[in-house]
């Protein structure tokens, strides 16, 4: 990135130097699921994503920072049309100071319809307003996110994000964001994935 910042949700959300993040899935029989981001290196709570367990409502999330303020409401878009469709689209939204909803990035789940069409069926994610004038996406969801083992790539092919294994326990993972791009569209985007994987976001009723 050479200094440059690429800030989506937020400038003070991204830093001049690698993060490195802790991710911890919490029960839904204890706190309601979701899970909690803390920095590895002092254990602060930076994140906090809250799925349907807490909301109430299935293909809804909440991304907060680490005093609970709300920075992001991710929504599915649902109907038949959805159904029918090759992908289902994820939008992320930012609430103003009057309640207004503005876009985001929306992202692109792969159905089982475009699974058995389509040769390429990768995540992609697109920003309002874009990043890139060229491609028709703007970051790709690259490998097993099953497995803790993807990374976010951005249009050009740079790295922005490595989820990675934990050594712990299957409920923790880490994080790694490189230097000037933004950790809160990195957690928006992995509060998706968990939901689309049936992790800790997600509810079974």
């Amino acid at each position: 990135m050479a200094g440059n910042v690429v800030a989506i949700v937020g400038k003070n959300y991204c830093s001049l130097s690698q993060a490195s993040l802790i991710v911890r899935r919490r029960p839904h029989v204890v706190n309601g699921g979701g899970f909690v981001v803390t920095n590895c290196n002092d254990q602060k709570v930076v994140f906090r994503v809250d799925g349907c367990g807490i909301l109430g409502a299935k293909g809804e999330l909440i991304l907060r920072n680490g005093d609970g303020e709300a920075l992001l409401l991710i929504r599915r878009k649902g109907g038949i049309v959805q159904a029918l469709s090759m992908h289902r689209r994820w939008k992320a939204f930012r609430i103003d100071y009057e309640g207004l909803e503005k876009v985001v990035f929306s992202l692109d789940e792969p159905t089982t319809l475009s699974t058995c069409m389509l040769k390429n069926n990768s995540i992609r994610i697109i920003l309002n307003p874009r990043m890139s004038s060229k491609e028709k996406w703007d970051f790709e969801i690259k490998g097993s996110f099953t497995d803790k083992d993807c990374s976010i790539i951005d249009y050009g092919g740079n790295i922005v994000a490595q989820v990675q294994e934990g050594t712990m326990s299957e409920d923790v993972y880490n994080v790694v964001v490189q230097p000037g791009y933004d950790q809160a569209f990195v957690l928006g985007v992995i509060g998706i994935l968990d939901n689309i994987h049936d992790e800790s976001t997600r509810c079974n009723y």
